[in-house]
């Protein structure tokens, strides 16, 4: 065929073919997401008001710092913003729904934890210390502070089918010894108990009280995750918004003493809550947060 050609053509030399076209680049595979172990059982404590030089090393909170020397610490954790509103709603929604302690917002739409919880059909509950009665959804009931417990104004957690997953503390310790915890503990102190109105030494008798019996059950060693973070430091501090924090990271998978110098905030709580759930939905500014998979 290429002698027909050379003649047809005329002249001796080769025929001229084009350069074929180069294959195609392989897309890259995504990032993974990690942690790499799937996790059952996932909590969240939030503590108040308090800065990461304040907590971190003070001989006051030696339960706490206990768990910093055994688990893990991110030491470079910023809340969102002041007041406190604004951060529990970044920790359940990804986003700043309000700043306004004054005025309960009204009932949020945006996309949050429950409905990509449900979505996945996985359970939660808010366990919230000193809430007058199951599926509560009024004011502030000293110590109870409704502005702590975001999921009284989320659409999805307060629909009729869900509400009753609102619940006073006491409930916490009752699921542990029944094994019947959901899949989501949301775990609130109240203004006594949170570092906010009582004192850090308080606020650590508390966590060792209701955080360790958590700790060492063979629910939570076999397959749970627990964060504990506060939602702002003290109102001088502005850094990034709402300023430096402490949080831990406490699993029977975690690095044992590990320190992170990432930069993160509550967003990334969001995301490694649920994504340690295996879900892969993330909700606002999760959606784009640095993952935490370092701390495993």
């Amino acid at each position: 065929m290429l002698l027909i050609c050379q003649l047809r053509c005329g002249g001796g030399g080769s025929a001229q073919f084009p350069d074929p076209p180069p294959p195609p680049t392989p897309t890259p595979p995504p990032p993974a997401l990690g942690p790499v172990t799937q996790y059952n059982h996932v909590f969240l404590v939030v503590e108040e008001n308090h800065s990461f030089s304040s907590v971190v090393g003070n001989t006051a909170m030696p339960y706490f710092n206990s768990l910093i020397s055994n688990y893990g610490l991110a030491t470079q954790y910023f809340a969102n913003t002041h007041p406190s509103i604004g951060n529990y709603f970044v920790l359940t929604t990804g986003q700043i729904v309000t700043n306004n302690e004054a005025v309960a917002p009204p009932t949020v739409t945006a996309d949050n934890i429950v409905r990509e919880i449900l979505a996945a059909k996985k359970t939660w509950k808010s366990y919230a210390e000193s809430l007058p009665s199951v599926g509560y959804l009024g004011g502030d009931v000293f110590p109870y502070a409704q502005h702590h417990n975001p999921f009284v104004f989320l659409q999805d957690a307060i629909a009729p089918a869900q509400v009753n997953n609102i619940v006073p503390l006491t409930q916490f310790a009752t699921d542990l010894a029944n094994n019947t915890l959901p899949n989501f503990s949301y775990i609130l102190p109240d203004q006594l108990n949170n570092a906010h109105d009582g004192t850090l030494a308080q606020a650590d008798a508390w966590l060792q009280q209701n955080i360790a019996p958590l700790i060492s059950s063979p629910t939570f060693q076999k397959d749970g995750l627990l964060m504990i973070v506060f939602d702002e430091s003290d109102f001088t501090d502005l850094q990034n918004g709402g300023g430096h924090i402490a949080a831990l990271v406490i699993s029977a998978h975690a690095k044992k003493g590990f320190q992170s110098t990432t930069f993160y905030q509550h967003q990334s709580t969001l995301r490694e809550i649920l994504h340690a759930l295996g879900i892969s939905t993330f909700p606002g500014l999760a959606a784009t947060a640095p993952d935490m998979n370092e701390f495993f």
